[in-house]
């Protein structure tokens, strides 16, 4: 009671923000985590969507170009190791920021045939992790084509800002990885990697494990763009010979190395299998 002998009103406990950020409210946070991006993506009728993964440290082409520029002009007079190691890094990133511009032109493609498709529901939208490098380039080449994209970003210690080419009403981000994986995988109907470190890595065995173990409809797309670079990571095929995965687990794996192979191997592949059913939201 107040000085004045008043009852005082006590706060919902949704209200409070205490609460709501404590221990014991843990499942109502991951059930926000679940119910907010399904309630946004049924009012923006998406169906369901391709899904690309990728280094966010990949960057466009000019932006590479212009930084390595930057690099040689403060290297001039300096031959040091340390500057020769600058430069040689600066070199790389560009040679890697093809992988940029084939994932936004490959975007871009995919986003204009789908949207040939209609929008009740919208059928084959682009989805990233919604950040930076490959991400950004797949929201980019979708927006270019005038499209809609998902951006399903992660809130990390050292902040890492959704890219600007999402959809505005697409723009998911969330605090439990379990969950913003749940939604990489509910949707979608194709996986394109792209070149990446352990996040991108992460994500693939994800996906990898539940179509092995039947969580994921045996006719998911996963494709994996750049053997050039994912050869020098993984052993593919050593894992048939030393008969940890079988020779029927190592086909879930398509692979290619241009944007004109992997546009034809998406559309020809949704078209097979995806392209007449309908998205059931009654049945996820």
């Amino acid at each position: 009671m107040n000085r004045r002998g008043h009852l005082l009103m006590s706060k919902l406990a949704y209200q409070d923000t205490k609460f709501m950020e404590s221990l014991t409210a843990r499942p109502l946070r991951i059930l926000a985590e679940y119910l907010d991006p399904l309630k946004r993506l049924r009012q923006e009728n998406v169906g369901d969507t391709i899904v690309m993964f990728g280094s966010a440290r990949i960057q466009p082409r000019d932006r590479a170009l212009a930084d390595l520029k930057k690099v040689r002009a403060a290297a001039r007079g300096r031959r040091t190791h340390e500057w020769r190691l600058k430069v040689g890094a600066a070199r790389s990133i560009v040679q890697m920021s093809r992988y940029y511009e084939e994932a936004r032109e490959l975007s871009r493609r995919i986003t204009s045939w789908a949207m040939t498709l209609g929008t009740q529901p919208k059928r084959f939208v682009i989805c990233s992790g919604g950040g930076p490098g490959i991400m950004e380039a797949a929201n980019r080449g979708a927006a270019e084509a005038g499209g809609s994209s998902v951006g399903l970003s992660i809130q990390l210690p050292h902040e890492q800002r959704p890219n600007p080419y999402i959809s505005p009403e697409l723009n998911f981000c969330f605090h439990y990885f379990f969950m913003r994986k749940l939604w990489f995988a509910q949707m979608a109907k194709a996986l394109i990697v792209f070149p990446g470190g352990f996040g991108t890595m992460d994500e693939l065995w994800e996906m990898l494990t539940l179509l092995q173990t039947g969580k994921l409809s045996s006719h998911h797309l996963i494709l994996i763009y750049g053997r050039q670079y994912w050869d020098k990571v993984l052993d593919w095929k050593h894992m048939v010979r030393t008969g940890t995965i079988s020779q029927r687990e190592y086909k879930l794996l398509q692979f290619v190395d241009n944007v004109d192979d992997a546009f034809e191997q998406v559309r020809a592949d949704m078209e097979n299998h995806h392209l007449n059913l309908d998205a059931d939201w009654d049945r996820r």
